[in-house]
């Protein structure tokens, strides 16, 4: 089970590539924060295919153990940050909703 420690680990460990250019924010002067979940979101496609390339290159013989379990490991790190991320999303959504007008 993932853990808020851990989702906040991994995603502080994305910021670093997620975070847009500073030119290219909001007209607030903050980040868009549509493109960079749109960024994540990539990164977290991309990190599955790779783990799926990986699984069949070591099928065919083409890859060592070790980099499929590095491959599969990064994906579901990445699959979890995103289910957490989600997860609070929604869990505000429904605050934001329960509160009075």
């Amino acid at each position: 089970m993932m853990t808020p420690l851990a989702a906040a680990k991994a995603y502080a460990a994305t910021q670093g590539a997620a975070v847009p250019s500073v030119g290219g924010g909001a007209a607030t002067g903050g980040a868009d924060f549509g493109a960079m979940l749109k960024n994540v979101m990539e990164q977290a496609v991309g990190t599955s295919r790779t783990a799926e390339t990986q699984m069949a290159a070591h099928v065919q013989g083409k890859a060592q153990l070790v980099d499929v379990v590095t491959a599969i490991s990064a994906a579901e790190t990445s699959l979890e940050t995103v289910m957490a991320v989600r997860d609070q999303v929604i869990s505000a959504y429904q605050e934001i909703m329960r509160m009075p007008i």
